[in-house]
């Protein structure tokens, strides 16, 4: 019996081991939980070192391709240039669709039951407001402006010969006389009228297919940029309709791509990069369309010639910052001066009373200080914006280049704070400075105190003296 008993229970710790021997085998095994072995780091180096190479060979043969990839990377924007017209009109026609959102939506969801029918119905019609203010404004400027601006082009091509010729006219009265500025203004006619016939009969003449030939390919163009704008407006619907649904899957990108420190960084930067560019692109546009209007109201009040066209060359080159009022004024007042002399003369005085108004009351209004740039960097952007990209450049160069400095100062404040050193620029007078230990040292609170120490020790000398009276202590 009892050797029955050991067999027994040697069969039964037999199955338990065997179970216990299964289940732990059967359990799912953890590869690399001890880190990667020697011949996978050294794999893993080997194909760092192979991309790098990779990406240098590639980066090369890129330099050497850079024409081709230039005229790929033009091939795409020019495929592209609807949905960048349709990105552009969106942004622009964004603030309405905001105001109507404001003011409609609560009335809606205060009378609709569906929260979300009633943000569709907002919507939609916000969209509508917006594209109606643009249609109307679009007609309205062709109605007013394109029938004028034609009877202008026109006269000034009938008037400009006549105009011209009475301009040699007086000065070759002027150059009768003996004197040396009679002579000079005589040679320079001269010269002047035989480069202008020796241009009428070469340059001209072997020109002109070429001159058709652009003007046909002009013309082209203006129907393809129509066509563009078209299709660019549907576009504008679709981004305004789920602006919402773009911003969302933006950000969701950002935050998959990023860490958390930097996607907030970069969504910081965007937010700036809008406030900075909305407030100035929208603000210039309402500024420069403002100018026009008054600019259109004075010429006709002082009777000028060519008004329309003079006001919408002023309004245009408005929207360019600083050096916009010179560039519009200096071919408008030849224009003027042309037809008579002393109107050209009110038209200046006119326009520099025009932009001290515009400069010092309608800008800050309106723009207030959206870019946060000096005088001196404004104009540096403009040349530098100008140079490179031209007039879109000069539109555009101030709030990129305010976006950019934003940047520079972020950076340079943020490693200021992590010294322990004020970050305002005004704690950096000719008197102030940072000592070895790096400490912030005011040369205004060293004086104080130097006058303090003084006081004292002037204290004590008469403290020390007899018969005197004490000064503070």
């Amino acid at each position: 019996m009892e050797e029955e008993k050991d067999t027994l229970e040697k069969e039964k710790n037999g199955k338990r081991d065997s179970g216990a021997e299964n289940a732990y085998y059967s359990a799912r095994p953890k590869f690399g939980a001890k880190g990667p072995s020697k011949l996978r780091q050294q794999f893993n180096r080997g194909i760092t070192v192979f991309l790098v190479v990779a990406a240098s060979i590639v980066f090369y043969f890129a330099l050497l391709r850079l024409t081709n990839l230039s005229e790929l990377v033009k091939r795409v924007v020019g495929v592209l240039q609807p949905v960048i017209y349709g990105c552009v009109i969106a942004y622009l026609l964004n603030p309405i669709v905001k105001k109507v959102d404001k003011y409609v939506l609560p009335i809606l969801e205060r009378n609709m039951k569906s929260k979300e029918s009633a943000e569709k119905f907002s919507r939609g019609l916000g969209v509508l407001t917006a594209v109606l203010v643009l249609i109307f404004l679009i007609v309205a400027l062709c109605n007013l402006l394109i029938p004028e601006l034609y009877y202008s082009v026109r006269n000034m091509i009938f008037t400009l010969p006549g105009q011209l010729n009475n301009l040699v006219w007086q000065l070759n009265e002027i150059a009768t006389g003996d004197s040396t500025t009679s002579a000079f203004l005589k040679t320079a006619v001269e010269e002047g009228t035989y480069m202008l016939e020796t241009w009428l009969k070469t340059d001209l003449l072997t020109k002109t297919n070429e001159l058709m030939s652009n003007l046909t390919v002009g013309v082209i163009n203006v129907i393809s940029a129509v066509f563009d704008f078209l299709i660019g407006l549907i576009v504008s619907i679709y981004i305004l309709f789920s602006k919402e649904t773009f911003t969302s899957q933006c950000k969701k990108g950002v935050y998959a791509l990023f860490n958390p420190h930097r996607a907030n960084m970069i969504l910081h930067f965007t937010t700036k990069s809008n406030e900075i560019f909305g407030g100035f692109v929208i603000g210039k546009i309402i500024d420069s369309a403002i100018i026009g209007v008054l600019c259109f109201f004075g010429l006709t009040i002082l009777k000028m010639p060519y008004t329309v066209l003079i006001s919408v060359i002023v309004g245009v080159t408005n929207v360019i910052p600083f050096f916009g009022p010179y560039i519009g004024a200096v071919p408008s007042t030849i224009l003027i001066m042309l037809n008579n002399p002393m109107q050209g003369l009110y038209f200046i005085i006119f326009i520099l009373i025009l932009q001290q108004f515009d400069g010092n009351i309608l800008g800050p209004k309106i723009l207030g200080n959206s870019t946060g740039l000096s005088a001196f960097w404004v104009i540096v952007a403009i040349l530098l914006g100008g140079g490179l990209f031209g007039f879109v450049g000069m539109v555009m160069g101030v709030p990129t280049f305010a976006v950019l400095y934003y940047v520079a100062e972020l950076i340079v404040n943020s490693k200021l704070e992590r010294k322990n050193l004020p970050a305002s620029s005004r704690m950096y007078d000719p008197v102030s400075y940072v000592d070895n230990e790096g400490h912030y040292m005011s040369g205004r609170e060293e004086e104080k105190m130097e006058n303090i120490v003084e006081e004292i020790v002037e204290d004590l000398e008469k403290e020390s003296k007899p018969g005197e009276p004490s000064g503070k202590k």
